[in-house]
């Protein structure tokens, strides 16, 4: 079966990701079209950023080797650290997320890149989900050799409660949090952290969607870690563009309940004039639509939508325009401030001040928002 163009372009970033660099002619005969669509494709995505042509060949941006070699340059990182040059050749870092799935396998490979460029290795706790288990197995990692930890709390609503904190504080080596942020007037607030800015990415995509000429826009959002800060830059972004007001638009059903998420969908296009909406996340999504679409509503026709996540958002029937957080680079930047930290108490120089740093999502666009003005 023929790939619409925005699944063949979801094909050729996934190939090229996977395998750092792939030829040309390679990447059109595994994907079945002709050199030269292929080379349109390339062009295209080229032109977005997405990847590199070097050479008659497409690279990963930012990385020039094929996954061959980076994979030996990691390997000869992790087995002979000290004999690379830089201050942090033979560190050991600690990592400790909630789940290796999902949106924490890209944080996990971030900074297990930026560990191993700099001749170190990473060492990974998993706490699944439980928040005693955090202290549990920093000090697993800490006996075992780690001198700094990057830590994603598993504190559900993405900061730390009755205390939840106190083990950070105790730590006698730099932390970085990754994805999580004390409150002000928390102790842990001074702790550098690296995290998404996702009020921004759900502002971006009501902008996109008042750009579309929408009026009248509603979200289904998770309850989670990132969900207030996400109700809060839907919320901002209504406000500043004059954006019809409904009450109480945003829908917080729990995870997996798309009976309710549908229902309310269907209320808001039929009972409230509602054209467009930001669901969170692209799991969800994609079993919205067709469940929609059953009960008389088309996406895009009817009901615009824009996923958040985009791991699989460009998988869908209907390509879903998603908002894409930068998990890998926040992976990343966490593991070299950390480093950065290990760096000066090794050289004992005074440290810098504390960092907190939010790096912005993009808004990949698909065919799910439909084009032209849907003012009513």
């Amino acid at each position: 079966m023929r790939l619409h163009v925005d699944q063949r372009h979801e094909r050729v970033l996934a190939l090229v990701r996977e395998r750092g660099s792939l030829r040309v002619a390679e990447l059109a005969a595994e994907l079945g079209v002709s050199a030269v669509t292929l080379r349109r494709d390339v062009e295209a995505l080229a032109g977005q950023g997405r990847v590199r042509r070097l050479h008659g060949a497409v690279v990963w941006p930012g990385d020039g080797t094929t996954a061959e070699t980076r994979a030996r340059r990691e390997r000869a990182a992790e087995n002979a650290g000290a004999a690379r040059s830089g201050a942090a050749a033979g560190v050991v870092i600690g990592m400790i997320v909630p789940t290796t799935a999902s949106v924490f396998a890209d944080l996990v490979r971030g900074a297990r890149e930026a560990v191993a460029a700099q001749g170190g290795r990473l060492v990974l706790g998993v706490s699944g989900h439980v928040d005693t288990e955090d202290a549990v197995q920093a000090g697993h990692l800490l006996a075992g050799g780690a001198e700094g930890l990057l830590v994603a709390p598993s504190w559900s609503t993405g900061a730390p409660v009755d205390g939840q904190e106190r083990w950070l504080l105790e730590r006698e080596v730099p932390v970085v949090l990754v994805e999580r942020a004390a409150p002000s007037g928390s102790p842990a607030a001074a702790l550098d952290r690296v995290r998404t800015d996702h009020a921004h990415g759900a502002a971006v995509a009501v902008g996109h969607f008042a750009a579309l000429g929408h009026r009248r826009i509603t979200a289904v959002l998770q309850e989670g870690p990132h969900a207030d800060r996400m109700l809060a830059g839907y919320r901002s972004a209504v406000r500043s563009l004059c954006l019809d007001d409904i009450r109480d638009a945003p829908s917080f059903p729990e995870h997996g309940d798309h009976e309710s998420s549908v229902d309310h969908l269907v209320d808001a296009v039929r009972g409230r004039g509602v054209t467009a909406a930001l669901v969170h996340g692209d799991e969800d999504a994609i079993v919205l639509v067709p469940r929609l679409q059953a009960r008389g509503i088309r996406v895009p026709d009817d009901l615009a939508l824009i996923a958040y996540d985009d791991e699989v958002a460009g998988l869908a029937d209907v390509p879903l325009t998603a908002v894409a957080p930068p998990r890998r680079s926040v992976g990343e930047e966490a593991a070299k401030l950390l480093l950065r930290r290990l760096a000066e108490r090794g050289s004992g120089q005074a440290p810098a001040p504390r960092q907190h740093i939010e790096l912005l999502p993009e808004l990949r666009i698909r065919s799910s928002c439909g084009t032209g003005s849907r003012a009513r």
